[in-house]
């Protein structure tokens, strides 16, 4: 199951944006190959997520996604449900622009990313593993750079 709270006022959140992260996330669960798991996804803006980074991660600004990944008693991930995801739409909609391409594509990217660090995936370096699953599966959804 995959929930979603819209938190800001700032940029329309629409069926279509809530239909393309349901179906990448969808995507990821089958590019890595494991059972579906819940998903819970909030819609922010930069100052919700700011106050998020701030209290979760001591960095007091804004940032595009935050992962929250949920664990059972014994350290593993849950069986049920995987975590939460926080996407700021308005971030997300200046990186498109800065980075040149859609909206869309940038929403893609930032679930794929969050989705790879909820299945305990990290990125240490450009050239990491990581970097490579989310074009791969950005291509496979035909949003690829």
């Amino acid at each position: 199951m995959i929930d979603f709270k819209n938190t800001q006022t700032k940029i329309e959140f629409t069926s279509q944006t809530e239909v393309l992260i349901r179906d990448v996330i969808k995507k990821v669960f089958e590019y890595e190959g494991v059972k579906e798991r819940g998903v819970s996804v909030v819609i922010t803006d930069n100052e919700g997520i700011r106050e998020l980074n701030r209290d979760y991660r001591n960095t007091d600004k804004p940032t595009d996604v935050l992962s929250f990944p949920l664990f059972d008693e014994d350290g593993s991930l849950d069986d049920e449900e995987l975590g939460d995801i926080v996407i700021s739409l308005e971030r997300a909609k200046e990186q498109a622009q800065l980075y040149g391409h859609s909206t869309e594509r940038e929403i893609a990217f930032l679930t794929v990313h969050s989705m790879l660090h909820l299945l305990g995936w990290d990125h240490e370096d450009e050239d990491c593993e990581m970097f490579q699953k989310q074009e791969e599966i950005l291509a496979r959804i035909g949003l690829s750079r």
